[in-house]
């Protein structure tokens, strides 16, 4: 063990700077490795795509103490903050069904964490909903975040850390959590197995218990030894009061979802209003809406539209993102998140992600180590969205067929709806954040029994 003064939270923070150094000297090296393995792990991948996943059982029940549980929760954008909540509630919902006193959270979040009544740490939500900032400022506030975040680990002993998304940051900070005796949960296991597959090794020293989403990855992440429990997609907690819908017959709506942080809206807005655009030369009835859950980011999506001249025929929907999908016939979306919302409306989409040089679609080309980077075409094991990833003006001929095809060919769009019925199958039904929470739990009473955390329950 480190001695106590090099375990400070200073000296903690500093190492975690240090390994982030050490892994960028290294990054030539580690490419140069999966590169001459890259056949072995892509094969490995696409065996496991479009497999089904049972959740993993509920831990057996522990006693729970007569103090009330303390529970660091951290998250860094503004998804991971939904989930962050949910987490809460399931968490405050099971001790009080256990006749627990209610649990102490203190978190890095956002507002809706803090309307939860959990005691904040740091704001990063509202730092990532603000966009990037270059590295060298990005470094030194996350740094600091770190620092801030062990000071308060170090100080309140907290019995499970419960950290949600983003392990850019989650990691490096689940290693000083650990430091200070709190055991870790790491809730939405990282895409490791679709980029930089080694990572997994830091992860797996780094977590106690990752909570999977997606049904390929927990036998991934078992056969390089991290202790997973698949939990199912926290997205369809929140979309389990939305209605599924079909495109409707007479439709004439084509939705644009441009991505969710700023940076990304300006490098794909542009092109995606020049493609549909060119649709509407040829089909003069669509409709084109620039559809986007936020309110806020209004003003810079008029803006786009007007830049490009399209005022006349593109309207932005904000606010309302289920409303205005369950209004169209096809779409075309960046790649995120996003894609499951269209796969809950069943709609036909074309995927693209316009990426901003020349060597990141170099490198996207060469390291993927999945056949389609679209989540839609992981989960049916085949592509049903045409998808495109690219620098500049693209395949842009390519583009303008696969989105016509999503418009006007009944034949295809039947055969890509049977496909998405599928894909939504092997998702699995709502309910992710109450196991997820009954996992946490079990981690936080493992360690006042005074045992090792043990590894999940499995499935007979």
């Amino acid at each position: 063990m480190d001695p106590p003064a090099a375990r400070s939270p200073a000296w903690l923070v500093r190492r975690e700077v240090l390994r982030a150094a050490g892994a960028a000297v290294l990054l030539p090296l580690r490419a140069a490795g999966y590169l001459a393995t890259r056949g072995a792990k892509r094969a490995e991948v696409a065996r496991l795509l479009g497999q089904p996943a049972a959740p993993a059982p509920d831990p057996a029940p522990r006693p729970l103490p007569a103090r009330p549980l303390r529970v660091f929760v951290s998250c860094a954008e503004d998804s991971g903050e939904m989930h962050a909540v949910s987490l809460v509630r399931e968490i405050r919902a099971a001790v009080a069904r256990g006749g627990g006193p209610p649990p102490e959270f203190s978190a890095l979040g956002g507002v809706r964490l803090e309307a939860e009544g959990v005691k904040h740490v740091g704001r990063p939500v509202e730092r990532a909903s603000m966009g990037f900032r270059g590295p060298l400022e990005n470094l030194a506030y996350y740094a600091d975040l770190l620092q801030r975040a062990g000071d308060h680990l170090a100080r309140e002993r907290h019995d499970v850390s419960a950290l949600v998304d983003s392990p850019a940051l989650h990691v490096p900070l689940a290693r000083i959590a650990r430091a200070h005796g709190s055991p870790v949960a790491h809730f939405v296991t990282p895409q490791y197995w679709g980029w930089a597959p080694w990572r997994v090794a830091g992860y797996r020293k780094a977590v106690d218990r990752a909570l999977s989403i997606l049904p390929f990855e927990p036998a991934w992440f078992e056969r390089r030894g991290v202790s997973v429990a698949h939990v199912g997609h926290p997205l369809l907690d929140a979309l389990a009061s939305v209605p599924t819908t079909r495109p409707g017959p007479d439709s004439h709506r084509l939705a644009l979802l441009p991505g969710s942080r700023l940076s990304v809206i300006e490098e794909n807005l542009p092109w995606m209003l020049e493609a549909a655009g060119r649709l509407r030369r040829r089909a003069p009835e669509v409709r084109v809406a620039v559809v986007h859950e936020r309110r806020e980011l209004r003003e810079p999506l008029e803006a786009a539209v007007e830049s490009a001249g399209a005022r006349g025929w593109a309207r932005v929907e904000t606010g309302d993102l289920h409303g205005s999908l369950a209004l169209a016939r096809s779409a075309l979306s960046v790649s995120g998140t996003v894609l499951l919302d269209l796969l809950h409306h069943r709609l036909p989409a074309v995927v693209v992600y316009r990426l901003p040089s020349s060597r990141a679609a170099w490198a996207s080309r060469r390291f993927l180590t999945v056949p389609w980077f679209s989540s839609v075409n992981l989960l049916a094991g085949r592509e049903l969205y045409p998808e495109f990833c690219f620098h500049g003006q693209g395949p842009a001929d390519r583009v303008d067929a696969a989105l016509e095809r999503t418009y006007r060919d009944e034949a295809w769009r039947a055969e890509c709806a049977a496909g998405l019925e599928i894909a939504a199958e092997r998702l699995g039904p709502p309910g992710a954040c109450a196991p997820a929470a009954a996992q946490i739990l079990d981690l936080a009473l493992a360690r006042l029994a005074g045992g090792p955390p043990r590894g999940p329950e499995k499935n007979a």
